[in-house]
């Protein structure tokens, strides 16, 4: 039985809100925290209807240390799921510390004035954790998040040595719009439009962005082209799995897509440095993202499925060995059970997952951890048991 507050009212706030409403044996009392109040009462309004649980709802400023400590300090919560911006991680962490609560996220850190995913400074908090005596679970979401446990998972029971990681993400989903982003507009796009990296051999090959991709089939989707993008997981599984050779990502667009997006680099609307308007100044994807669909009103309209998985090669007994570890989610389930698509979905029941891993002590160790360091064992079972089922096919090896 505990007690946990959830900042953040978007899209994956709604399905971890939900989710854990799902477990009052396990989350017996849930606060909703965000600027947007209305955002919070909504969601409660949807859980209490779905679940018959009531949640607090509470206005908060997560970019106020002071605040969001107080508010700790008052309610003592077990732990703080974090699913609002990622600039706002290292706030949190600072309110967590200053509280003595355990922190969870499903994105690092990355500055507001710069498109930069860099794990450093959230890694730079071990110490004050470990001294603390309070965990910080670093991107318990599905990519970061899923896809570094079947990493770990891979390590564990199909490899002696893993050698090549290809996270693969693909979402053959069909909202109905010209152009739309699965969740949050400015995150997205910067996530995309910055140089695509990858590791190999032990240094990282910075390339333009979305200028390599590669056709896959993916099951239950059929063939996609994946374009190779800078994803921060690779950061972490490039330093946590031993003799690991090369590691990228994969994210499918559609042509569509591409070509809206494309067109609005080209008139400046991607770009995050400020320009005055009117004697305002604005970021121009923050307009965008203002007039771009909310993400959070696309699951009543989207359909079809998402893939995301891991391709693995290695050794196992010194032969060749190569699996695609994977989960297939249907929109129009998710949205059934949740009122959410299942980008969204599958970002967030990996936190409310992570959040129990904590709680019940299974993952429960002071410090700053990625997803990989811990044991995969019990998170594995919990995806099946909460909603991602997840399957291990055989490929031949490369």
């Amino acid at each position: 039985m505990s007690k946990i507050i959830i900042i953040g009212a978007g899209g994956v706030g709604n399905v971890v809100a939900h989710k854990c409403a799902q477990s009052s044996n396990i989350f017996s009392e849930i606060i909703l925290a965000s600027r947007t109040l209305e955002k919070c009462l909504a969601i409660a309004q949807s859980v209490k209807d779905k679940t018959g649980k009531s949640i607090k709802c509470i206005r908060l400023d997560a970019d106020d240390v002071t605040t969001t400590t107080k508010l700790l300090e008052n309610e003592k919560p077990d732990l703080l799921i974090n699913v609002a911006l990622p600039y706002q991680d290292l706030n949190l962490m600072d309110a967590c510390l200053n509280a003595k609560v355990d922190y969870l996220d499903t994105a690092n850190y990355e500055p507001p004035n710069e498109a930069k995913f860099e794990y450093k400074w959230q890694w730079d908090y071990e110490e004050r954790f470990k001294k603390a005596g309070l965990t910080a679970l670093l991107g318990s979401g599905f990519d970061p998040g899923v896809t570094n446990v079947f990493c770990a998972y891979a390590q564990k029971h199909y490899f002696d040595s893993i050698e090549t990681i290809d996270i693969l993400d693909a979402n053959a989903g069909d909202h109905g719009y010209p152009f739309a982003t699965n969740f949050n507009p400015e995150i997205n796009i910067r996530e995309i439009t910055q140089k695509g990296r990858y590791w190999k051999e032990g240094k990282w090959i910075e390339v333009a962005p979305m200028s390599i991709h590669r056709e896959y089939n993916f099951p239950e989707i059929g063939k996609k082209n994946a374009y190779l993008l800078y994803h921060e997981e690779l950061e972490s599984l490039s330093k946590n799995i031993p003799n690991l050779k090369k590691i990228r990502f994969w994210m499918t667009f559609s042509e569509q897509y591409l070509l809206h997006l494309e067109v609005l680099q080209n008139v400046g609307m991607t770009s995050i440095k400020p320009i005055n308007v009117k004697g305002i100044q604005i970021q121009p994807i923050e307009f965008l993202k203002s007039v771009l669909p909310d993400p959070a009103t696309l699951g009543e309209k989207t359909k079809g499925k998402t893939c995301i998985g891991c391709d693995i090669s290695g050794l196992k007994d010194g032969n060749k060995k190569r699996i695609f570890i994977y989960n297939v989610s249907d929109h129009q389930k998710c949205y059934a059970e949740v009122l959410s698509q299942a980008i969204s979905y599958t970002t967030g029941v990996p936190a409310r997952i992570g959040a129990e891993m904590i709680l019940n002590k299974k993952w429960r160790k002071p410090g700053v951890w990625n997803m990989e360091e811990m044991d995969p064992d019990p998170f594995m079972e919990s995806l099946n048991k909460y909603g991602i089922p997840w399957n291990v096919i055989s490929l031949k090896p490369k």
